[in-house]
């Protein structure tokens, strides 16, 4: 399942299953946000941190991962 999105002022797509999109979704929910501005904040952080994410499909899939595992019940 394909999105479009600017991040950075670029229009760009992004190619996940519809799980997780689900979950980016909830995340957004969860902090007030749109989902493409949540995309939008994870992309410029990774970018500090990994100087550029080279894959960041591969990177929402290990935050919604690691968001899933870090919710209670």
């Amino acid at each position: 399942m394909s999105r479009s999105l600017r991040i950075g002022g670029h229009a760009t797509s992004i190619q996940l299953e519809a799980a997780f999109w689900a979950v980016l979704d909830s995340m957004a929910e969860r902090q007030g946000v749109t989902t493409p501005k949540l995309i939008a904040a994870l992309h410029e952080e990774s970018a500090e941190f990994e100087g550029g994410a080279t894959n960041f499909a591969s990177t929402l899939r290990t935050i919604c991962l690691i968001y899933e595992g870090s919710r209670p019940g």
